[in-house]
């Protein structure tokens, strides 16, 4: 099953001869031409967007400086998204300092991970204005300053604007752009660039359990947030790698399409309420993909269903480590069960890279991404067997195996699903939506274990819930797919007139065959 996008598959000439120099892959970059120029991202764009959609002569290089930028994007998601889940270490020693509930304390990873999601337009906008290298660096400084400060916290409020909405916002504004950079540096390397990428999220799992116990046993938790804070500004130096793609003419051009901005005069013209609405609504529909979500179907369900599976799917995260420790384990075996999901990550991970690269995956990405999801999800009842160490590693590299898939595949399902001038936005909007569940999520476990008493609960309704969205992703792109083969076979004579004027397509962006 394969999948038309909006540009390689658009019957458009127009969008074709925009677009054909920005994705032509085949012919790739010469060492001369994959030394792209050493200025911020969008220079010259508002959009800040690296890849030049009309005018330009730029070409993704699928290599070159792109591995550099790879390995960078690496190091980032290492910090960013694999720190919120080594939290768990510190869950104890934040409940009796500050005299908190599971609820309470909970609230801290939450905030954390909500607003890395959350932040997403904010980025988008800074992008835009600043470009990809900046946002990152800038990122690196709130992330570290955000757990510099939490180290000097009085309460358990003061933490959540520290290490929570503070060290979140700097994760997102490091994490957002440099996965979009990447996916303009691979375009037919993209479904690898993205799997190794998403290795980073294990490296972290994997190393940085091991240096929070150890911190954590000859410092603290406030000294080990104080040298945390100093480790995530490491984030500045892989921005400063993430050199962006410009055409080597018409520099001056727009990089992306985008509404023209009024005009000084006209601007004068306007009152101020109205002038301020109406760039509000402009940044709105820039980046925030609602025309996505209300007109592409794939899009949609997407973005339901992951907003849904996200209830459920980092909630383990933050209890393994309480629920081995409740259950008698010393603190240091059960950070090595952080420590082994990392280390299962790391290992499969680069194999899932290269096998879904292959040609027989292109247009199936959506079906293994859903049966990992529910393969995930039924791996959390591993752990009402029981709590001891051996039934936790069973867990674990379970989850772990599970866990790799969805990772490597969650970008290349959402490029595949929408044009990759539309991803920003839509990764925006997707995460803004996912922000609300894993707000929600975690707390509402404390709120199970402060009632049961019990930790295994909140296993079997994270298995319930993160099942469930895998199962409702599979039977929804199956029950699409063949609502548009039924269609497609009944209309084929009107195809050729429906091609002839595409602005009729209710949903141009994604279109799938039942054959690879």
């Amino acid at each position: 099953m394969t999948q038309r996008n909006g540009i390689r598959g658009s019957s458009d000439p127009s969008l074709h001869s925009e677009t054909s120099k920005a994705f032509d892959l085949a012919n790739g970059l010469d060492h001369d031409e994959g030394q792209v120029a050493a200025a911020d991202c969008g220079q010259g764009s508002e959009s800040g967007d690296p890849v030049a959609i009309t005018g330009g002569a730029v070409t993704a290089p699928d290599g070159g400086w792109g591995w550099a930028v790879l390995v960078a994007t690496i190091l980032v998601l290492a910090m960013t998204l694999g720190f919120p889940a080594c939290v768990g270490i510190f869950y104890t020693d934040l409940q009796n300092e500050f005299h908190a509930s599971n609820s309470e304390t909970s609230w801290v990873p939450s905030i954390m991970t909500s607003a890395l999601h959350a932040g997403g337009p904010f980025c988008s906008v800074l992008v835009g204005k600043l470009g990809c290298r900046p946002t990152v660096m800038l990122g690196g400084v709130l992330s570290g300053v955000g757990m510099v400060a939490s180290s000097f916290t009085n309460s358990i409020a003061e933490l959540y604007i520290t290490a929570g909405v503070i060290t979140g916002l700097g994760f997102c504004f490091s994490f957002q752009p440099a996965v979009t950079i990447l996916g303009h540096y691979f375009v037919r390397r993209r479904a690898f660039a993205n799997a190794m990428s998403s290795t980073g999220t294990a490296l972290g799992l994997c190393t940085l359990p091991f240096l929070g116990n150890y911190l954590h046993s000859e410092f603290g938790w406030r000294g080990s947030f104080l040298i945390l804070g100093a480790v995530l500004l490491n984030s500045c130096v892989c921005g400063a790698v993430m050199r962006p793609l410009q055409p080597k003419k018409h520099r001056g051009q727009l990089l992306m399409d985008r509404t023209p901005v009024p005009s000084e005069k006209q601007a004068k013209r306007e009152s101020r309420l109205r002038t301020a609405w109406r760039f509000l609504v402009a940044s709105v529909k820039e980046h925030m993909a609602f025309d996505q979500f209300l007109n592409n179907r794939h899009y949609r369900v997407f973005a339901i269903g992951i907003t849904f599976m996200m209830l459920g799917f980092v909630v383990p995260l933050v209890y393994l480590v309480p629920y081995a420790t409740a259950h008698g384990m010393e603190p240091s075996r059960a950070a090595l069960l952080l420590s082994i999901l990392g280390i299962v990550n790391i290992v499969v991970r680069p194999p899932f890279a290269i096998m879904f690269n292959m040609p027989w995956f292109k247009g199936r990405h959506v079906y293994v991404f859903a049966s990992a999801l529910l393969f995930n999800g039924l791996s959390n009842c591993i752990c009402c067997i029981g709590a001891g160490f051996p039934v936790l590693v069973a867990y674990v590299v379970m989850y772990g195996l599970s866990m790799s898939v969805v990772g490597s595949l969650m970008f290349t399902v959402l490029m595949d699903i929408v044009e990759m001038r539309r991803f920003p936005s839509a990764l925006g909007l997707l995460a803004v939506m996912e922000s609300i569940t894993l707000l929600i999520g975690p707390p509402l476990a404390g709120i199970l274990v402060d009632s049961t008493q019990q930790y295994f609960y909140v296993f079997i309704a994270c298995s319930a819930v993160v099942a469930s969205s895998g199962l409702f992703l599979m039977l929804s792109f199956l029950w699409l797919d063949k609502k548009e083969r039924k269609a497609s076979q009944q209309g084929q004579l009107s195809a050729q007139p429906e091609a002839e004027n595409p602005a009729a397509d209710a949903s141009p962006v994604c279109a799938y065959s039942d054959r690879p």
